[in-house]
């Protein structure tokens, strides 16, 4: 079943919200970007609540659009990670990171 980056990014969305990821945004781009058409910035609270984050959006996304990331930095830290699915960029913080890169200025 095809699903349109919109759908995606709410999947997303709802697989951060059930490991408890705080200040979930949702930021529209296609109009100013070719590089996405979606990006969901958020933020766990630890190393460990990023990676169960990660692994939560990977999972969700996999099983109910049968996605795979295209790429995926970051997560071995536990600071940040980034989940590249084409259309949709997904970026997850601990507080300290986000603030540091405030990526939502940016758009």
């Amino acid at each position: 079943m095809y699903m349109d980056s919109k759908q995606i990014v709410e999947i997303a969305a709802q697989a951060c919200e059930d490991k408890k990821a705080l200040n979930i945004k949702l930021i529209n781009i296609d109009k100013v970007s070719s590089l996405a058409d979606w990006i969901l910035i958020t933020e766990g609270q630890s190393d460990v609540q990023v990676r169960s984050i990660t692994k939560s959006v990977e999972e969700r996304l996999e099983n109910e659009a049968n996605l795979l990331p295209l790429r995926k930095e970051g997560f071995s830290e536990g600071k940040w990670a980034l989940l590249d699915y084409g259309d949709v960029l997904i970026n997850i913080f601990q507080p300290k990171e986000r603030k540091f890169y405030e990526l939502e200025s940016f758009w």
